[in-house]
């Protein structure tokens, strides 16, 4: 694995973060971090755009925040474990690793030609 799609795996950790926040900030200090978690996750998620495809950095994006996001409700918060919710996030795991595996970085491409 390449520093570009660590960035994009570490994108979507704090995407996890801010998601949580939106829901469960009370007080100004986890406001602000809500907000730097947003801000941390797009910068991410932007400058890993430029090296790879941009759709499939959002799917991948997109796709480990949301289960993340399942795991982290029922881990921190209790959330109901559903055993079809988990199987539907494996199918999503899948098609994630599924992009990543098909994708290639743009400069790699740009060299063969």
């Amino acid at each position: 694995m390449n520093k570009t799609w660590l960035s994009v795996i570490i994108a979507a950790c704090f995407e996890v973060g801010w998601v949580i926040g939106l829901k469960h900030a009370e007080g100004l200090l986890e406001w602000g971090a809500t907000l730097i978690a947003i801000l941390v996750s797009f910068t991410l998620m932007i400058a890993a755009s430029r090296s790879l495809d941009v759709g499939t950095v959002y799917a991948v994006f997109v796709g480990l925040g949301t289960a993340g996001t399942v795991l982290a409700e029922i881990i921190l918060f209790n959330a109901a474990v559903q055993t079809g919710k988990i199987l539907l996030i494996g199918v999503l795991l899948l098609g994630v690793i599924g992009l990543k595996m098909l994708s290639k970085e743009k400069t790699k491409e740009l060299h063969k030609s």
